[in-house]
């Protein structure tokens, strides 16, 4: 296994896996020969044994017999080797074929993953992976062996009767015609049972993640019959497979017992006639069946191998779908600065969903070490801003810079360590608090790591929280951090980014979900984490906003006002302004309703 070799570095083909396993192929190859030849020289053994039993002189067949059991050792360990290498090669393949997939689907963005679901990905992971493998693997052995073992059988054969060898073969052209036509509904069908397979797991992935909206609108039954749906179509799939397959077996093995009962036919015929009459000794029939029996199998065995390639390359072209996908975001060319101190300059920035333009011509300057709001209604484009600073879409080249390094020129690793990204729809792995809280680190478990995991926890106000879970920072939050609330799993994923500690800390509408008082204490950590590194936060709070060094208001993809709090609420008619004027109204109805009850109990 290439466990330190780079995913990008190994090949994601068939033909790539196929090259690169040559060597283990080559052994298995060779013991698979060594089988075959020992079995060939076992089944000339028997014929001398059997001649010599009915000889004048029986007791001289202790020699051959001997000789056949010290080859049947010698066929032993060749069989058990030959599997060893071609399987363990299989393995290897679907070994680095995993770790290629999940590399590609690490570096493929947002329109792949809008059109291939979670659980369709997962089917292909699974399932369709399993299938190459077997191919890889168990496909490639059949296909050896069964050249090799018609080879050695035929040698025996016709070195004992070319007439007879014709007779056993009268069905062998129906044989491989009728393999090949199995083989091309193999493919179709085995492609149609694992699409059907993805079908279903979306549908049950869909259900489990989103358990409790099912749940709070009483939808069980409406998503029992898409289950059923699902299951019914793929079930209807397996079938069809199921059916080819039942058929392809009986047919096959008819075919070979035809064959079969030619041999014995015309065989006893000759037989009858013997070797004076120009016939055959019964040592000669006998090892002549001995080969048959032996070429048979692994024809029979064809039919059954032709269906494992079929399903392997079915699967595989499924696969194909996630090797081939296009990434929209690449490595840059240049190699990344010893150290950046987190200047951002953003230079007429614009960007498109589809045809829809979500930013205009944005530019602005934030020195490192400086904060600045973002502000904006509802798709202004302020959320779209902050993924691009952090190129989690495709971020025009020439238009961010950090340090005068364009973030397109840098590679990823880079951008993203420098830059820290706090989603507003914060997302959780279904994992413990301490592994959510410190993914980034290496051992967030033990003594140092968790000392960091509690110091980000207290800075993004979840602390407290956290100690009063059942098993506290060891509590699984559940599937995407159910267990947990809205308010909650964003202070762990604000806290997430604080752990990582970037030069340039986006923070997406950290405070959206939480309430005044924790309010209050989130904006005093963020203060303090914008006094050692440049802070980006997307807000409408005009509270956090103003507490920022300077102040960005979005309009429809456009910036349409900057400059400072105190400047900003100048602007008549502006956008901050009437935030501020709105909000400012509704703390002041706020403290009406606190202070009212107060008032009446004093009376």
């Amino acid at each position: 296994m290439a466990a330190t070799t780079s995913p990008s570095a190994l090949p994601a083909t068939l033909g790539g896996q196929l090259r690169r396993q040559t060597p283990a192929y080559l052994a298995g190859a060779v013991t698979l020969a060594i089988f075959q030849l020992a079995m060939n020289r076992i089944d000339w053994l028997a014929k001398i044994c059997i001649d010599d039993i009915f000889s004048e002189n029986p007791e001289v067949v202790w020699g051959p017999a001997a000789a056949m059991l010290g080859l049947a050792a010698l066929a032993f360990v060749a069989r058990v080797a030959s599997r060893w290498f071609i399987f363990n090669a299989g393995r290897d393949a679907e070994y680095e074929l995993r770790a290629i997939l999940l590399d590609r689907l690490h570096k493929l963005g947002t329109a792949f993953y809008r059109k291939m679901s979670s659980g369709e990905i997962m089917s292909r992971s699974t399932g369709d992976l399993l299938q190459v493998r077997l191919l890889l693997g168990f496909g490639v052995l059949n296909m050896i062996n069964v050249v090799f073992a018609f080879a050695s059988a035929l040698q025996i054969m016709v070195t004992i009767s070319g007439r007879l060898t014709l007779a056993s073969f009268v069905m062998l052209p129906f044989l491989i015609l009728t393999t090949r036509s199995f083989s091309k509904g193999l493919f179709t069908r085995t492609k149609a049972n694992q699409d059907a397979m993805g079908k279903l797991s979306d549908v049950l992935q869909t259900n489990l993640a989103g358990i409790r909206v099912v749940r709070s609108f009483a939808l069980e039954a409406r998503e029992r019959e898409r289950f059923r749906a699902a299951n019914d179509a793929y079930l209807e799939a397996s079938l069809g497979l199921a059916r080819l397959r039942g058929l392809m077996g009986p047919m096959v093995g008819a075919a070979s017992s035809v064959g079969l009962l030619a041999c014995f036919f015309y065989g006893g015929l000759l037989l009858s006639r013997g070797p004076q009459g120009g016939g055959l000794s019964q040592g000669d029939f006998f090892a002549f069946w001995m080969a048959l029996g032996r070429m048979t199998w692994p024809m029979v065995a064809l039919g059954f191998s032709l269906a494992i390639v079929q399903r392997g390359r079915a699967g595989y072209a499924r696969l194909q779908e996630i090797f081939d996908a296009k990434p929209e975001i690449e490595d840059g060319a240049k190699a990344a600065p010893a150290a950046l101190a987190g200047e951002l300059d953003v230079s007429h920035l614009s960007f498109m969903h589809g045809t829809k333009r979500v930013l205009d011509d944005v530019s602005f300057h934030l020195e490192a070490g400086k904060s600045l709001a973002i502000m904006g209604r509802t798709g202004s484009g302020k959320s779209t801003l902050a993924m691009l600073l952090a190129r989690l879409l495709p971020t025009p080249a020439g238009t961010v810079a950090v340090d005068g390094n364009d973030i397109c020129d840098l590679p990823l690793a880079e951008v993203r360590g420098a830059i820290g990204y706090a989603q507003q729809d914060a997302f959780l792995f279904s994992s413990t608090v301490t592994r959510n809280v410190g993914f980034s680190l290496e051992a967030p478990e033990d003594d140092e790591g968790f000392e960091r995991v509690r110091a980000a926890a207290r800075e993004a106000q979840v602390l407290e929280e956290a100690l009063s879970l059942p098993e506290g920072f060891d509590t699984v939050v559940g599937e995407r951090g159910v267990q947990l609330s809205g308010g909650q799993k964003q202070r762990i994923a604000l806290a997430r980014a604080l752990v990582r500690e970037p030069v340039i800390l986006v923070l997406d509408d950290p405070l959206s979900a939480v309430d005044a008082k924790t309010e209050a204490a989130i904006l005093e950590a963020i203060d303090r984490q914008a006094a050692h590194r440049t802070v980006v936060l997307v807000t409408n709070r005009v509270a956090a906003a103003k507490r920022c060094g300077s102040i960005l208001v979005l309009d429809a993809g456009r910036v349409v006002e900057r400059g400072s709090h105190d400047e900003l609420v100048k602007i008549d008619g502006g956008i901050y302004a009437s935030f501020d004027e709105e909000q400012s109204a509704t703390s002041e109805l706020d403290a009406i309703d606190v202070d009212a009850p107060r008032a009446a109990e004093g009376r």
